[in-house]
């Protein structure tokens, strides 16, 4: 039987009393006595509450991907190409296919300070996107734009996919994504 890490655990246990009982119900002191810790060995791992749910560890493999992408095509094209590109990365793959991904996805989006944690934390996604697209030659308004651009379109994407008018997703997190992307592919 695979070992569990104490974040592991914490995530999972978090993750169930929320679903369970809501995120403004369930206290951090909870969800560390549930796991056998104490709350500052909560705060060891994550740093806020919210953190738990909508810490993301995408940003390398976009950022290599999207740097990877033909620095020719345009700021708005190799941003898509390389979020596409990141989404056959195998460990994403896993993450996206999980349950508790979906879980993760659906509780932001019926969450108001979740909405809010989450889109702090693709702030840093947009930067890493950004600046593996300012090459030499490419203005940084263009860059931070199109960085800006992909990753709003891929918030409302999942937020849509996992949202409460939808009570089991009609496809994949990587199928969604790939249709919400297209749009942008399809401007000049």
């Amino acid at each position: 039987m695979k070992n569990t890490t104490t974040r592991e655990r914490l995530r999972s246990t978090a993750l169930r009393l929320f679903t369970e009982h809501g995120f403004e119900q369930v206290t951090v002191n909870q969800i560390a006595q549930t796991v056998g810790v104490s709350h500052m060995t909560y705060f060891r791992y994550f740093p806020t509450k919210e953190s738990v749910i909508v810490e993301d560890f995408f940003d390398p493999v976009i950022a290599r991907a999207v740097a990877a992408q033909d620095p020719g095509l345009p700021p708005l094209h190799r941003a898509v190409r390389g979020l596409l590109a990141a989404l056959t990365d195998e460990t994403a793959q896993e993450e996206l296919s999980s349950e508790e991904f979906a879980l993760r996805i659906k509780l932001v989006a019926i969450t108001p300070s979740l909405r809010g944690a989450a889109m702090t934390s693709s702030r840093a996604t947009q930067e890493a996107i950004a600046e593996s697209l300012e090459t030499p030659g490419v203005d940084r308004f263009l860059a931070r734009s199109a960085a800006a651009a992909v990753i709003a379109a891929a918030t409302q994407t999942l937020l849509d996919w996992a949202g409460e008018h939808h009570p089991t997703p009609p496809c994949s997190a990587a199928q969604a994504l790939v249709k919400g992307l297209s749009i942008l592919m399809d401007q000049p």
